[in-house]
């Protein structure tokens, strides 16, 4: 993977977790943040499509490596909204 690659990564990543905290209602951190929800989204979500014998919807390829959007951003909603039941804010 290349440094343009990566960077894309990066990118995608941030705003799938941008998206998922929108949804789930917080606001929270920066970029690196959003970065850090996109990737633990992607985890979470890619684990539940598997579980529930789902399919990857949306998903881009980037430096031969997939990466579910959608399920990023389910994913990501899913781990605010734990996260914020769990610390009690908003």
């Amino acid at each position: 993977m290349g440094l343009f690659e990566f960077i894309f990564l990066l990118l995608v990543a941030g705003v799938c977790g941008s998206i998922g905290q929108s949804i789930a209602g917080t606001s929270k951190g920066g970029c690196v943040v959003s970065i850090v929800l996109g990737f633990i989204g992607a985890l979470i979500g890619s684990w539940m499509s598997r579980t529930l014998n789902l399919p990857e919807l949306f998903t881009f390829t980037i430096g031969g490596e997939s990466f579910p959007v959608i399920w990023s951003i389910i994913g990501s909603v899913v781990f605010v909204t734990i996260l914020s039941l769990l610390t009690g804010k908003k």
